[in-house]
């Protein structure tokens, strides 16, 4: 039986407003398997950029329980949540967030730098993950040097780095030309292959159509959209 990576049950958030709350997630429910590949899409204020906070650990629900990775991480206090975004989930953004100082092969290594791995480790592991992603005669470049394909696979090395459970990604094409986001969406697609669990937001609705699961927010609730799309 395949296990769960992420359970989420009955999860609310609400936010002060005025006198009183405003709630942007009501009663969420979700459950996704290891080694699956799910999108989250959403008009602006649907709730996805919430949802996504509380899957990243990022913010706390108000009411709910979710368990991540077989742990119950609703009531961490800050930093052991912190010690589970670093440890379980790797980030992907639009907008890269690379140091633009540092080269590709230090970028990749921050964090380990965090999780304190001796110097040799770090360098092994981070070279491992970028060869991965076809960038081992760029290690010593700055973001400067890289089109925005090649920053896009720096961050996706840097997330996969620290081996997480959960990779995270956030309009991952967003600032890519087409011939650019075709590329990164291949490699999201060769490592859902590979075993690894994905989640990604976004508006494209061809991306969307492609992937292999789609859950819709709307309103605060969250929705399936029932039918199996084809990556690849």
């Amino acid at each position: 039986m395949v296990e769960s990576i992420v359970e989420l049950s009955g999860i609310e958030k609400d936010y002060r407003s005025g006198d009183g709350a405003l709630t942007v997630l009501k009663q969420v429910d979700l459950q996704i398997l290891r080694g699956e590949f799910v999108g989250i899409v959403g008009a602006s204020g649907s709730g996805k950029t919430t949802l996504m906070n509380i899957l990243g650990c990022l913010d706390r629900p108000t009411r709910g329980r979710y368990v991540l990775n077989g742990e119950d991480v609703s009531s961490l206090n800050d930093d052991r949540l912190s010690s589970v975004r670093n440890r379980s989930i790797g980030f992907v953004f639009q907008s890269f967030n690379l140091i633009s100082q540092f080269t590709v092969l230090e970028n990749v290594e921050v964090p380990l730098f965090y999780a304190r791995l001796p110097r040799r480790e770090r360098h092994r592991r981070a070279m491992a993950v970028i060869e991965s992603v076809g960038l081992g005669h760029r290690v010593s470049h700055q973001p400067a040097k890289l089109s925005g394909g090649e920053c896009q696979r720096v961050a996706i090395a840097r997330a996969l780095v620290t081996e997480p459970a959960l990779l995270l990604t956030d309009e991952p094409t967003g600032n890519l030309d087409s011939k650019n986001g075709e590329e990164v969406l291949r490699l999201f697609y060769e490592l859902h292959a590979s075993g690894r669990t994905l989640i990604m937001v976004t508006h494209n609705p061809e991306i969307a159509r492609a992937l292999p699961r789609v859950v819709e927010m709307k309103d605060g609730f969250l929705g399936e959209q029932v039918r199996q799309g084809v990556a690849g």
